[in-house]
Parts: structure tokens; C-alpha cells; sequence
């Protein structure tokens, strides 16, 4: 039976390249003094600096990144050194430049069983990939559940176990993971420890659409809002 969960403790340089299906993903751990090139014009990379200080050096201009930051950027001749971490190319994929953080001791978003999250990196459009900080309070022991896509990340704060029908799989801060598409799983967390995650994912279901975006939807013409006038919008 294929593991619905794979662990990697602490390991830095191209951890997996090999997802099925839409994925189009490669994960790498950074660690300190390895410089690691955003150099595949036709992707774009997800990061999150989990200790220490990188240096993001993107069309001529240097951007310090301190533990608890994020950001994606879109390959070319860029390049990010220093401080440990966790780094998502997607492939055949273009975002935009974001940099943000450090991230907020809470999650803004309701999720499941007193979990919150964030979205760190939202979609551009819906459909698009999003990252995500993932929070658990201290004490859960989460629904079994699985998602319709893969997913992959690191364990930025405290420790937990992941739990699927092979193993029970111990986490700790630093380690980066993979759920494989409609994997079960759960997440326990200590009674004394809270645990932070941050999850990469490929698709959403959620974001702007051409359709649908706050521009278009309270441009109002004559009373009426334009998303509703199709001889105007833009072909």
C-alpha cells in the first residue's frame, strides 16, 4: 500500500520531486550557507525561513528574510541564501513577487477541531496554488480526514504526531512532510505544546476570477454592478 504520509527530518537540498498527477511540485529544505537559484523561468517558488536570516537576491536588489517570513517569486536569475527552511517550486507556474511576516501568532481563519489558518501566499486567480500557516493548539487530537490533492510544508513550531492507517509518524520542528492525494490522516498535538505548520497546496477552490473580484463587482454603472453587463467586460 503507497504511505499516505512521508517524513523528512531536517534535510536540506531537493527532498521529492516525485508527485503525480497536477502536482508539478519540487520540495527543498534550506539550510544555512547553501545557496539555492530560482533559476526555472517557467516556475514559481514558495518559501518560509524558519530560523535564522536569508537573503533573497532578486533583480539586482537584495531582501533580508528573518525567521517566521515568507514569500514567493517567480524564477529568473534570483537566488536566496542563508537561514534554514522550507521551499516549494511549482512548476509551470507564474505568480508574482509577495514577501510578507513574520507570521501572526494565530491563524485568521476558522478551520477544524480549534484549529485557525492563514493564507499567507493567497491565490491570484481561483484555482491557483496558495500557502498556508497552519495553527494547533495544544491538546487536539484531529478528524481523520484527506485532502483531493497533495500537500507539503514543514513543522515550523512544537512537536505533534501524524497519524494514518500505516503509522503513527512523530513530528518535530524542522521537518518537512508530504500527504499524498486523499491520504488519511490527523494530527495530534502534546497537552502541553501548541504546534505550527506551514502547508503548501497546489489548487484551491477559492480566489478571484475574471467574474468575480472586487474591482469589477463594485464598479456600478447606472445602479448596476459591471459584472453583470457583459457588452462591457473586458474580452
Amino acid at each position: 500500500m503507497e504511505k499516505t504520509f512521508s517524513g523528512f527530518e531536517n534535510k536540506h537540498g531537493l527532498i521529492c520531486n516525485n508527485f503525480a498527477g497536477s502536482f508539478e511540485s519540487k520540495l527543498y529544505g534550506i539550510g544555512e550557507n547553501q545557496e539555492l537559484f530560482f533559476d526555472n523561468p517557467k516556475s514559481t517558488y514558495y518559501g518560509f525561513v524558519s530560523s535564522g536570516t536569508a537573503t533573497i537576491k532578486y533583480n539586482n536588489l537584495e531582501y533580508p528574510v528573518s525567521e517566521g517570513m515568507y514569500f514567493s517569486i517567480s524564477g529568473g536569475e534570483h537566488s536566496i541564501v542563508g537561514g534554514c527552511g522550507v521551499i516549494i517550486e511549482k512548476l509551470n507556474y507564474t505568480g508574482v513577487f509577495t514577501l510578507g511576516g513574520p507570521i501572526a501568532k494565530k491563524g485568521h481563519l476558522k478551520y477544524i477541531d480549534g484549529c485557525t489558518d492563514s493564507l499567507l501566499v493567497p491565490a491570484l486567480k481561483k484555482g491557483d496554488p496558495c500557502l498556508n500557516a497552519l495553527y494547533f493548539p495544544s491538546n487536539i487530537d484531529q478528524t481523520p480526514h484527506v485532502h483531493p490533492s497533495d500537500r507539503v510544508g514543514m513543522i515550523f513550531k512544537g512537536t505533534g504526531t501524524c497519524i494514518t492507517p500505516q503509522a503513527e509518524i512523530p513530528l518535530n520542528e524542522g521537518d518537512l512532510f508530504v500527504i499524498h492525494e486523499d491520504g488519511l490522516h490527523s494530527f495530534r498535538t502534546n497537552s502541553d505544546e501548541e504546534m505550527v505548520v506551514i502547508a503548501f497546496h497546489p489548487d484551491s477552490d477559492f480566489g478571484p476570477e475574471d467574474e468575480n473580484h472586487p474591482m469589477i463587482n463594485r464598479t456600478i454603472v447606472n445602479g448596476l454592478s459591471a459584472n453583470q453587463i457583459n457588452e462591457i467586460r473586458t474580452k
